[in-house]
């Protein structure tokens, strides 16, 4: 199969090879994945706990998530990169394991969510983003629905991790 084969050379590139062969440096990127993914997930979940009523009354969700989602991205970057090296020192492996399907679908699931929120649930923000207000329907839903997707990746991603060997 084409994807198999393009799995095996990528796991046969010489910084993949390093990655796998070395037996200090995936633990550091192993490492510095699950930190990244700690700051993703917390602060994201600290925008959702405002959509969500519970946390973060006092300020408006608008600026609470310009002051929050830099920090998201910039550990979203850092963790999609450091996954990615772990991936490819057992690409074959990874791309078979049923739970990192899954957790690439609810990774999916939780940019999908998102971009609807940033695209639907932003446009009437105005009009329910002051300090004490409560958040529409819809909003709480998109912040229910993105806590459970990032607990589920979470989840599978250390499911993944206990599978692999």
């Amino acid at each position: 199969m084409e994807i198999d084969r393009a799995l095996e050379w990528l796991q046969t590139t010489p910084i993949a090879i390093t990655v796998a062969e070395n037996d200090v440096l995936f633990p550091w990127i192993e490492s510095v994945h699950v930190l990244a993914i700690v700051l993703v997930v917390g602060t994201i979940s600290i925008v959702d706990l405002r959509l969500l009523g519970i946390a973060s009354l006092d300020i408006s969700a608008r600026r609470l998530m310009r002051d929050v989602i830099p920090y998201t991205w910039a550990a979203f970057a850092a963790a999609a990169i450091t996954g990615s090296l772990m991936f490819s020192s057992d690409a074959t492996h990874y791309a078979h394991n049923r739970l990192f399907q899954i957790k690439l679908v609810m990774l999916a699931l939780a940019g999908l969510n998102m971009a609807a929120f940033h695209l639907f649930g932003e446009r009437d923000i105005e009009r329910w983003d002051a300090p004490g207000a409560t958040p529409p329907m819809a909003a709480k839903a998109a912040a229910t629905i993105s806590l459970l997707a990032w607990i589920t990746v979470v989840s599978l991603g250390r499911g993944t991790g206990f599978t692999m060997h």
